[in-house]
């Protein structure tokens, strides 16, 4: 009986060594694809602020125009 209970022990601490490996080695991905988001997200937060800025000082220029030249373009707010 005391063979069995150590065959049993040992497949068990055999067991739960595997299932610790594989939950670091899936956390260790998790996070590597968590970070590889969070780089694509910042990225593409970036080039919108940059293209929001553009059209920003688009419309800040048009707006300078348009209010350089009052004989030819008429600027009504509301």
């Amino acid at each position: 009986m005391e063979t069995l209970n150590q065959k049993i022990d040992g497949v068990r601490d055999s067991l739960n060594h595997k299932i610790d490996g594989v939950q670091s080695n899936l956390n260790q991905k998790i996070d590597g694809v968590q970070d590889s988001l969070n780089r694509k997200i910042d990225g593409v937060r970036d080039e919108l602020g940059r293209k929001i800025d553009a059209v920003a000082e688009d419309l800040a220029a048009h707006r300078r125009d348009t209010e350089a030249h009052p004989s030819v373009y008429k600027v009504k707010e509301g």
